[in-house]
């Protein structure tokens, strides 16, 4: 079964390129100093304007002229949600407040599923019934998912009476603002707006400078110099398990899925890095969006790490409205299983994140099924070790059909295609292709020493310090200390500080990025 999805386009300006690191970055920045003793809206008027430039360097065809339809798409949702929650805030908690609050979130929720979801529905019809015989061609604009579940949280917050009424170019601010724009974090309106009409932009200039270049730097390096290296390793494999040239050894599929966990933690590590360094640019703190998930001992503390801001916008504004853990046992579960399955589908419509969401949903049942079994018969926890070991294991089984959904998305994607490379890999990993080791020369994908040495990146996953724990003396991210191994402290050898040698350091890390830097690949989360 094939679904119709965005052809040819010009990428996105993403972060790790020349275009936006030596081009835009520093005119929007030296824009925005200039700015300073202008009126403060004023600066952000000049943010608003480079953050549409931003969005709207996309273009989803270039064999056609560039149209500014995207832009004004997301200007429209700008002010349409501006309008909404305006009103909502002058009838808080009343039964016009509710009915104009369900009338934006079916609005919101309507304008995504058309774009993200028509053309996979229409499949689904098309395989069923053989209705429509022609499959509609649906462009997915820009960073949609993202920019609709803000608005939507704004909305929600202020039928509750938990926002002010902001200034238009504020709000447009907030949701536009280009470090966030594209891929998240998905950042609160309470922790964002406030920092804007404060002016937080202009205070400790020097500081925000040092803090989010180092910031900025290490991202570019991890997802340059590891993420990048992993991904020919694991493209290479999965590759072959879609091909079906032959069965994947015991060792391919498990190199296989340990270099896409390897990529996608060091690539959605990396972006976030360069999203809070971007921000930081500007005086603006994001909410922390990635701590060490891999560090995590249970799957309730994996999600407490990965993906941050999601995981928070999927409990606070589907999970508890759901009734969350308030109804009893049996319905708790299958809230858990429906927010998961439905932050699967969040990434993408097709079966492979479906599953993915659905082993998350049924992973997070047994994780508090076993929390309290262990609580009523006083079991000792599993020594930590053994349950961070236990807990990856799970994760890079789940992590198969997520890399799998590539191959169900696009001009040639197909569900059949991401059900039979799962069903490979799996196959492999579970010894039903046998226990061989690495195949022949003749037959490689990928050599066996590369494979060896991304993988053995996950060490540094486990045993280095994250970011936030490199600059925690420079509160680099909003609630940072809410994890124990994020507290202040002592100052510790390795934690950065504004020194000649931290600088000698950070510019080791630049050139050894600069010298690998000969592509530009998109960051994962981009696709979502």
């Amino acid at each position: 079964m094939r679904y119709a999805a965005a052809g040819r386009h010009r990428d996105p300006m993403i972060f790790n390129s020349y275009v936006y690191l030596l081009l835009f970055l520093p005119i929007t920045l030296i824009g925005y100093l200039l700015l300073q003793r202008a009126p403060l809206r004023v600066a952000f008027g000049w943010l608003v304007l480079m953050s549409l430039a931003f969005y709207g360097w996309w273009n989803p065809d270039p064999s056609k002229p560039w149209t500014p339809f995207y832009v004004l798409l997301i200007l429209g949702s700008c002010v349409g949600n501006y309008f909404f929650g305006r009103y909502l805030s002058g009838h808080k908690l009343t039964a016009k407040g509710k009915g104009i609050l369900t009338l934006g979130v079916v609005a919101n929720l309507g304008f995504l599923g058309y774009y993200k979801y028509a053309g996979f529905l229409a499949g689904l019809s098309q395989a069923a019934t053989g209705f429509p015989h022609d499959l509609p061609h649906i462009v997915l604009p820009l960073a949609i998912s993202f920019f609709t579940f803000l608005q939507i949280a704004y909305l929600v917050d202020a039928y509750r009476g938990e926002t002010e009424e902001y200034h238009f170019t504020d709000y447009l601010l907030f949701v536009t603002f280009f470090p966030h724009l594209i891929a998240g974090p998905l950042v609160h309106h309470k922790e964002m707006l406030p920092q804007f009409t404060k002016g937080t932009c202009r205070h400790r200039l020097w500081t925000s400078l040092s803090v989010g270049l180092t910031y900025l730097i290490l991202g570019l390096f991890k997802k340059v110099v590891i993420a990048d290296n992993a991904a020919s390793i694991a493209n290479a494999i999965f590759g072959l398990a879609a091909r079906g040239d032959r069965p994947l050894t015991f060792l391919e599929g498990w190199a296989g899925a340990l270099t896409y966990a390897i990529q996608l933690y060091f690539d959605f590590s990396g972006y976030s890095d360069m999203a809070i360094g971007s921000a930081r640019l500007f005086g603006i703190r994001f909410p922390l969006n990635f701590h060490s998930p891999y560090k995590a001992d249970s799957m309730v503390e994996f999600w407490r790490r990965w993906h941050m801001t999601l995981s928070r916008f999927l409990r606070d504004y589907l999970y508890i409205p759901l009734g969350g853990n308030r109804k009893g046992k049996a319905r708790r579960y299958v809230n858990l299983l429906l927010t998961m399955v439905l932050g699967g589908i969040w990434h993408g419509a097709g079966f492979a994140f479906l599953l993915w969401g659905l082993l998350h949903g049924l992973y997070l049942c047994v994780n508090h099924a076993w929390f309290a079994f262990r609580k009523k018969h006083g079991i000792k926890a599993l020594p930590k070790p053994l349950a961070i070991a236990i807990t990856f294991i799970l994760v890079l089984i789940a992590w198969v059909p997520f890399r799998a959904g590539a191959f169900e998305h696009g001009t040639s994607g197909s569900t059949t295609q991401a059900i039979q490379v799962t069903k490979n890999v799996f196959s492999a990993m579970f010894g039903l292709n046998g226990f061989g080791g690495w195949p022949d020369k003749s037959a490689y994908v990928a050599k066996n020493s590369h494979a060896l040495r991304a993988c053995l990146c996950i060490l540094a996953c486990w045993l280095l310090p994250n970011t936030q724990q490199f600059l925690r003396r420079y509160s680099p991210a909003l609630d940072a200390g809410s994890f124990d191994d994020n507290r202040m402290g002592k100052r510790r050898w390795w934690q950065w500080r504004p020194t000649p040698t931290w600088f000698a350091f950070t510019l080791i890390l630049l050139l050894v990025t600069l010298f690998q830097f000969d592509k530009v690949s998109e960051f994962i989360y981009f696709q979502f």
